[in-house]
């Protein structure tokens, strides 16, 4: 595994230097806050991240509203039980954006969130906040394989967005991660999958920093 110094150094080189490149780092989110999170909030920041993938943000911000409106704050229980017909009204609501597959995955992920609480014995917050980071790849598939439309970059922004320490495999960290020999090609098959765990394990070892700032060197080693 490389060491993490260089990535560093290079990417202070390129913005400015050390103290100019630490103050472009987030921290995550503590596990009281993450703990704190209802689980309607992470319904609603998944369907928000789901219909952002493809569409403006913008587009999605200016309907938001309606969007809570209409299902009524996500409350995962009441949008688990949403039936066909529910949905086709939905999907037909011109105040929403209609898309009726991105529609019914608000009842599928309401449903694993539900199946998330009835198996761990906790919400999805406490679920999420107490998950391992030396399994970061395992939450990910998570998402991807009982969530609905939550694979890829689409699950690592959600949990990013509430503070849940990650890599985002941007393509300018892809870019680096591919210099540095950690990964070949876009790193998403599994035997990749575990190289990049085992880097970051062994890279937030090395420095003390959480996943999501040595993501964010790596990016700009490469790029803005």
């Amino acid at each position: 595994m490389p060491a993490f110094a260089p990535i560093w150094d290079l990417a202070a080189a390129r913005h400015g230097g050390d103290a100019a490149l630490e103050a472009l780092l987030d921290r995550p989110a503590t596990p009281e806050a993450l703990r704190a999170v209802s689980d309607a909030e992470w319904l609603g920041d998944m369907t928000r991240r789901v219909f952002s993938a493809g569409f403006s943000q913008k587009v999605v911000a200016a309907r938001w509203s309606a969007f809570e409106a209409a299902f009524e704050g996500f409350d995962p229980g009441r949008c688990a039980m949403l039936d066909e017909d529910a949905l086709d009204r939905l999907a037909s609501d011109p105040g929403l954006i209609r898309n009726r597959a991105k529609i019914a995955s608000v009842r599928e992920n309401a449903a694993f969130l539900r199946a998330l609480a009835e198996t761990h014995g906790k919400p999805a917050g406490h679920v999420f906040a107490d998950w391992p980071a030396e399994d970061h790849v395992g939450l990910l598939a998570l998402l991807k394989t009982e969530g609905t439309r939550l694979g890829g970059i689409t699950g690592a922004y959600l949990l990013r967005g509430r503070g849940v320490d990650g890599f985002i495999l941007t393509p300018d960290v892809v870019m680096a991660l591919n210099r540095e020999g950690v990964i070949s090609g876009a790193g998403v098959s599994k035997s990749a999958m575990r190289a990049l765990q085992a880097a970051f394990d062994g890279w937030r070892a090395e420095t003390r920093r959480p996943m999501m700032q040595l993501s964010r060197v790596l990016a700009l080693s490469v790029g803005a």
